[in-house]
């Protein structure tokens, strides 16, 4: 599984650290116009997602993200890109395939799949720094307020829970495509499967798909990674009658999240498409159908595909976290 997990504890100057942020519950369903804003947001999003596919065919990376000396930006997200804080940034920094490098000041905490972090010697970060799949370097003079993790030897088979694995096969491969279409075909039972049994609460869930689209993207980000770091804690510390149905657990878990989260987003996407473009008003079970089909034919394009399945996928896990399975209740009762 690779090496083990790199921490380093609290301090004031350079690495430090609280404990690891805490995943907290969404609002209620916004209003319309909060809908209406939310999607006016995330169209430039998905429209920015087809910049990383062409740059990649031309083999070039995308221009970073940044946030230039005196600009203020509140929560930042780089798909496919490397993300720059000279300015400000008052919530949370993350990156998926994307390194993140800090010389002003992050609120929140750093999020990194598949990246590394460098933090300048006049960097600050309020919150934790999480890196999985890559490395953390912090000059003399950076301040963390919280906790600097980084596992960058995480195996691809615990970062490919998000978007299938990779089997070193051609985009066009007989094997991948029927694979692909066999999972379409198994998307297409779940929805009935879940439709039948809990449909009141995948609504729920997709309710904070449409309404908070990048806040459930941060949170299923923060929940992958943790889930990652603890796999990879049972299965390198915790071995044997204990580690094995721990690892398992975390495993399973993080697939009920996957499909939970993705049949949510399903919904969310055939809904919007068919009151926006169609002009339709479906039932839910056949909105549902509308998303996977559309999902389903952009999985088959290559690179761009993965990177819309794998936001998607973070999208869904953040939703289903941050309203429980639909439930919208705290996951721990306080006495």
């Amino acid at each position: 599984m690779g090496g083990g997990p790199v921490e380093e504890g609290r301090g004031g100057e350079g690495p430090g650290g609280a404990g690891v942020g805490s995943i907290q519950q969404t609002l209620g369903i916004g209003h319309n116009l909060r809908y209406i804003a939310a999607v006016k947001l995330l169209i430039p999003i998905l429209f920015l997602l087809a910049i990383p596919a062409s740059a990649q065919s031309a083999g070039r990376r995308p221009a970073p993200l940044r946030i230039e000396a005196g600009s203020v930006a509140h929560q930042v997200v780089g798909v496919g890109q490397d993300v720059v804080v000279a300015g400000e940034a008052l919530a949370d920094v993350a990156a998926l395939d994307g390194s993140v490098e800090v010389s002003g000041r992050v609120t929140g905490d750093i999020v990194v799949l598949r990246g590394g972090v460098h933090l300048a010697s006049t960097a600050r970060v309020g919150g934790d720094v999480f890196v999985v799949g890559g490395t953390i370097r912090a000059d003399h003079g950076a301040q963390i307020g919280g906790r600097m993790v980084s596992y960058p030897n995480a195996s691809n088979a615990w970062l490919t829970l998000l978007e299938g694995p990779s089997i070193g096969l051609g985009f066009a491969s007989r094997l991948v495509l029927g694979a692909k279409l066999a999972l379409l075909a198994a998307w297409a039972a779940l929805l009935l499967l879940f439709f039948a049994a809990s449909g009141r609460q995948v609504l729920e869930t997709a309710s904070g798909v449409r309404c908070e689209p990048f806040r459930s993207f941060f949170v299923g980000l923060t929940g992958i990674i943790s889930l990652v770091l603890t796999g990879l804690f049972f299965s390198a510390f915790a071995r044997g009658i204990v580690g094995v149905p721990l690892l398992v657990l975390v495993v399973l878990l993080a697939m009920v999240l996957k499909l939970w989260g993705m049949v949510a987003v399903f919904y969310a996407l055939g809904d919007w498409i068919s009151r926006h473009l169609l002009r339709r008003r479906f039932r839910p079970l056949n909105a549902a159908t509308i998303g996977l089909l559309v999902l389903g034919a952009v999985k088959f394009l290559p690179w761009f595909g993965v990177l819309v399945w794998t936001t998607a996928t973070l999208i869904g896990i953040g939703a289903a976290l941050s309203t429980k399975f639909g439930r919208r209740e705290p996951w721990f009762e306080l006495a």
